[in-house]
C-alpha cells in the first residue's frame, strides 16, 4: 500500500476487480467482503464504489479515532450520496458545514434524553399490539411468526406515533402502505448504481420509486399542513415540536426542510431498528444460555417493570450491545474530505473519500477476542471506547436518533420475551447466520427468519 497516495487517479490501480459491488451480487456480505480485503491487503485499503469512486478504508481503532477526531469543517457526507434519493438533500444526514451545525441543534431537542423516556409506553404498546394480531397475525401456540415483518410493523408503529403523532387507525394504514411499497420501491441496485435512477417511459424502477416517494410526500406535507395553523407546544411528538421551534433569527422550518427530515426520521428510525430487534431475537435462540440469563432478569424485574426499569437492566443492556457489534445496521461509515487530512499514514487530499468498515472494528482482534461469537458478557465485564465499538458511528455525525434507537430495541426485546416463548426453525438452528444485504437504508438478512410461537 503506497503511503503518499492522493485518492482516486492513483487509488484506481490498487482496487481489486471485486469490488463491494460484485461481492454483494456474487451473495458475499459486507462483513465476510471486508474480513477477506483485510486479510489480502491488510489496513487501510480501498474499495471503489460505482459512482463515488474509490474510498480508503480502515477497520481499526486507531483508524477510527483518527477520523472521528479529523477537524469538523474537513468532513462531508461523500456526493453523490447512495441514499439521497431516499431521505433528500437537506436532510440531515446529508447536510454539512453551519447547516447541518443548525439543524442538529433543532433536532436534537426531540432526541433529549427526557423526551425519549416518554416513548418508552408507545414501544411497549405498539409491541403488545402487534403480537396481538395488529398486523393480521396473533402470536399464539403454533402459530409461525414472519420476524422481518414483525419487527418492520412494530417499528413503523412507534415511529407514526414518536414522530407524527398518528393515533388513527385510518391514518396509520395511509402510513403503512406508503411507506412499505416507498422501501420496496428502492431496490439494491438503485441503492448501488446511480446509472439506474432514470427514467424508462414511466416503468422502470426508478419510476416506481418516484412515484411512491411522491405518494409518501403528499402524505408529510398534508399532516405538515393541518397542523401548521395550529401549532400545540404540548404535544410530545417530534412534528409538534419542530413546528412549534425557532431557528436563532426567529425564522421556523420550511414545509420542504420539513418533509425531508421527517422523511429520514421514517427511513432510518424504522428499518434500522426493526433489523437489530430481527438479529437479536436470532442470536438469542442460537445461545440457549444467554436466553435463559435474559429470561430470568426479565422474570427478576416483574411483569410490571416500567419502561425505564427495562431499559435499565444490565444483560438486556448487554444483548443489545453484542447485537449491535455483530450486526451494525448501517456497516459502513463514509466521509468526503473539505482538507487535507491522513488516515493509517496515507496522505488524502480534499475531494478524497475514506470510511470505517464497521464489521472490521467490531472483530479488531487487538480488542475482541473470539470476535465471531454471541457473547453478551463482553459488555457487562468492560465499557468498550467510542473508537472501538460505533455502531451508530461517531464523532460530531454520530446517529442523532441512537439513543432512541437503543431504548427502543430494549423494550421491544424485552416486551417480546416477557410475554412468548419462541422457537426458531431447525433450518436456521442448524445453518451459519444469513447473510447480510443492503435493505435501502441499512443491511439485514437477505430472507426473513421466522420463529414457531411455543
Amino acid at each position: 500500500m503506497p503511503r503518499d497516495g492522493r485518492g482516486e487517479d492513483r487509488a484506481a490501480a490498487r482496487v481489486p476487480r471485486l469490488t463491494a459491488l460484485h461481492a454483494l451480487a456474487a451473495g458475499m456480505d459486507f462483513d465476510r467482503y471486508f474480513r477477506w480485503r483485510r486479510t489480502r491487503d491488510g489496513d487501510p485499503f480501498y474499495v471503489r464504489f460505482p459512482g463515488l469512486g474509490a474510498a480508503l478504508f480502515t477497520g481499526t481503532a486507531e483508524g477510527a479515532r483518527e477520523m472521528f477526531r479529523a477537524p469538523i469543517g474537513f468532513l462531508e457526507p461523500p456526493r453523490p450520496n447512495p441514499i439521497e434519493p431516499l431521505v433528500g438533500a437537506a436532510s440531515l444526514i446529508l447536510t454539512s458545514g453551519q447547516r447541518h451545525r443548525q439543524d442538529r441543534t433543532l433536532l436534537g431537542h426531540a432526541f433529549h434524553g427526557q423526551r425519549i423516556r416518554r416513548y418508552g409506553e408507545i414501544v411497549r404498546e405498539s409491541t403488545l399490539r402487534e403480537m396481538s394480531g395488529a398486523s393480521g397475525l396473533a402470536w399464539q401456540r403454533g402459530a409461525r411468526i414472519d420476524s422481518r415483518a414483525a419487527a418492520r410493523a412494530i417499528t413503523l408503529r412507534v415511529i407514526l406515533a414518536a414522530v407524527f403523532g398518528v393515533d388513527s387507525h385510518e391514518q396509520r394504514a395511509n402510513y403503512t402502505h406508503a411507506v412499505a411499497d416507498f422501501l420496496t420501491a428502492f431496490s439494491g441496485p438503485l441503492l448501488l448504481v446511480p446509472a439506474l435512477r432514470r427514467g424508462l417511459l414511466g416503468h422502470g424502477p426508478w419510476d416506481r420509486f418516484v412515484v411512491a416517494r411522491d405518494r409518501l410526500d403528499r402524505l408529510i406535507r398534508a399532516d405538515i399542513a393541518r397542523r401548521r395553523p395550529t401549532v400545540d407546544a404540548r404535544r410530545t411528538d417530534v412534528l409538534g415540536m419542530l413546528l412549534s421551534t425557532r431557528y436563532d433569527d426567529g425564522s421556523t422550518v420550511t414545509d420542504d426542510d420539513l418533509c425531508a427530515q421527517l422523511r429520514t426520521l421514517l427511513v432510518a428510525g424504522h428499518e434500522t431498528t426493526a433489523t437489530t430487534l430481527v438479529w437479536a431475537l436470532f442470536r438469542l435462540h442460537r445461545a440457549p444460555e444467554a436466553l435463559r440469563r435474559l429470561r430470568a432478569e426479565l422474570r427478576d424485574a416483574g411483569p410490571d417493570a416500567s419502561p425505564i426499569e427495562l431499559a435499565g437492566l444490565p444483560y438486556l443492556d448487554a444483548v443489545a450491545q453484542e447485537t449491535l457489534r455483530l450486526h451494525p445496521p448501517v456497516p459502513i461509515i463514509l466521509r468526503r474530505l473539505t482538507g487535507p487530512c491522513t488516515l493509517r499514514g496515507v496522505a488524502l487530499a480534499p475531494g478524497d473519500t475514506m470510511g470505517i468498515a464497521l464489521p472490521l472494528l467490531h472483530s479488531d482482534p487487538e480488542v475482541w477476542d473470539d470476535a465471531v461469537r454471541f457473547d453478551p458478557d463482553r459488555f457487562v465485564e468492560r465499557r468498550y471506547r467510542p473508537f472501538e465499538f460505533a455502531p451508530f458511528g461517531g464523532g460530531h455525525r454520530r446517529c442523532i436518533g441512537a439513543s432512541l434507537a437503543d431504548y427502543e430495541l430494549r423494550i421491544a426485546l424485552a416486551t417480546i420475551l416477557g410475554r412468548v416463548c419462541l422457537r426458531l426453525t431447525p433450518r436456521y438452528m442448524r445453518r451459519r447466520a444469513p447473510t447480510s444485504v443492503p435493505h435501502n437504508i441499512a443491511t439485514g438478512p437477505r430472507r426473513s427468519i421466522p420463529f414457531i410461537v411455543e
